[in-house]
């Protein structure tokens, strides 16, 4: 429960705790020996709140829960706020921003629910009812990336309709200026009401940036091919860790490095 514990263990999920194949099995013991010492294992994902309750489930985890890129908190355990703290703005919503973003770059940005069940499961390799549960979206709107050359033009769009924009490794998401992974971190804290709280964070890509910039130990995963550059150049000025194995391996070895010098901590 997080309002027992002072040190939480906050990560990204794709990437990170399991590699794109969706392979749990590296980090699974790791979590139980975290259970076992009380420390809540926060899952904090672009993924939607449908999505997360099968892993959590698959790790039976009962910490709240972090969804779409911090737009949302849920949690059995918020019980003074029946269950889910909301920071972003309604689909629909940021659906209009995005086709209004749209005209002004004259480029039409591809929102990932608009995608064929085929061009899906290319782009994510989710297939059937996991693709179903991937678009039972509700706070957030991702998208294809966009050609790099746009990005600027992007930018100018963002500040006139009060929206952010973060690239993740295989697609961008549209939120609310007043949510991401980082602002949503500190309104669990606010909620825990708990001093002092120290947060281990995780997560492989500039998506995870306001996650690792609102950690006090941070972890960037590398995926097979590496680590994303731009992160590791957006946490260049910053104290951080870079694990040597990719996906939940790197994961589990980095956490379980940490277990075993609990005292520094």
């Amino acid at each position: 429960m997080i309002e027992k514990s002072s040190l939480w263990v906050v990560s990204d999920v794709d990437g990170t705790l399991m590699d794109h194949a969706y392979d749990l099995t590296p980090a699974k013991e790791t979590i139980k020996n975290l259970q076992k010492l009380s420390i809540p294992v926060i899952l904090c994902t672009s993924k939607t709140a449908a999505e997360v309750q099968v892993i959590r489930g698959e790790l039976n985890l009962i910490d709240p829960y972090i969804v779409e890129n911090g737009a949302a908190i849920y949690g059995e355990s918020l019980k003074k706020v029946n269950g889910k703290i909301i920071l972003g703005e309604k689909y629909e919503t940021l659906e209009e921003i995005l086709n209004f973003i749209s005209k002004e770059i004259d480029y039409k940005l591809t929102p990932l629910n608009n995608l064929s069940d085929k061009e899906a499961t290319e782009l994510t390799g989710l297939k059937g009812n996991s693709l179903a549960l991937m678009r039972d979206r509700h706070w957030s709107m991702p998208f294809l990336n966009p050609p790099g050359f746009l990005e600027e033009r992007i930018n100018i769009c963002c500040k006139k309709f009060k929206v952010d924009i973060f690239k993740g490794n295989r697609m961008s998401h549209l939120l609310s200026t007043n949510s991401n992974k980082g602002k949503a971190i500190k309104a669990l804290k606010k909620y825990s009401n708990i001093p002092n709280i120290k947060i281990i964070g995780l997560g492989d890509s500039p998506n995870d940036l306001p996650l690792l910039l609102n950690s006090d130990i941070r972890i960037v995963i590398p995926g097979k091919d590496g680590p994303n550059l731009n992160l590791l150049d957006k946490l260049k000025d910053l104290k951080f860790t870079l694990a040597s194995e990719p996906n939940g391996y790197g994961w589990k070895n980095e956490i379980n490095k940490l277990l075993n010098n609990l005292e520094i901590i």
